[in-house]
């Protein structure tokens, strides 16, 4: 199946200034293009774009996701490389999780703190 870039901006949520971007870094590679130049997306460009996406907006450098696109391109015989780079980049996704966890038990606390002075406030009335 073929989309254009207007399908995938809309339903993936990602800019044309984003995808276009991609391409120029070479994370996004052999984007076919219509008789009018405009690119056409298939179904493993989506797969790409969401893996990328989800790379990124964990906190993966776009240098690190080429090394691992460029890894993928050399084949099977980098698949333990590949796999490390995943189980590397989840422990930081984890670790980061982890942190933000913590960071909300404080700011909860400080939630559960107003609304009990508001309870306290109210009840003076």
């Amino acid at each position: 199946m073929s989309f254009s870039m207007k399908y995938v901006v809309d339903n993936l949520h990602v800019s044309a200034n984003t995808l276009r971007f991609y391409e120029t870094e070479g994370l996004l590679r052999n984007i076919s293009r219509d008789s009018n130049g405009r690119r056409i997306y298939n179904d493993d460009d989506l797969r790409w774009i969401n893996f990328i996406r989800s790379l990124r907006l964990t906190g993966m450098p776009i240098s690190k996701i080429k090394e691992y696109i460029d890894l993928y391109e050399l084949g099977d015989e980098t698949f333990l490389q590949r796999k490390e780079m995943m189980m590397q980049h989840k422990l930081e996704v984890q670790n980061k999780i982890n942190e933000n966890l913590k960071h909300l038990e404080v700011i909860s606390y400080k939630v559960a703190m107003y609304e009990l002075q508001e309870r306290k406030d109210t009840q003076k009335i």
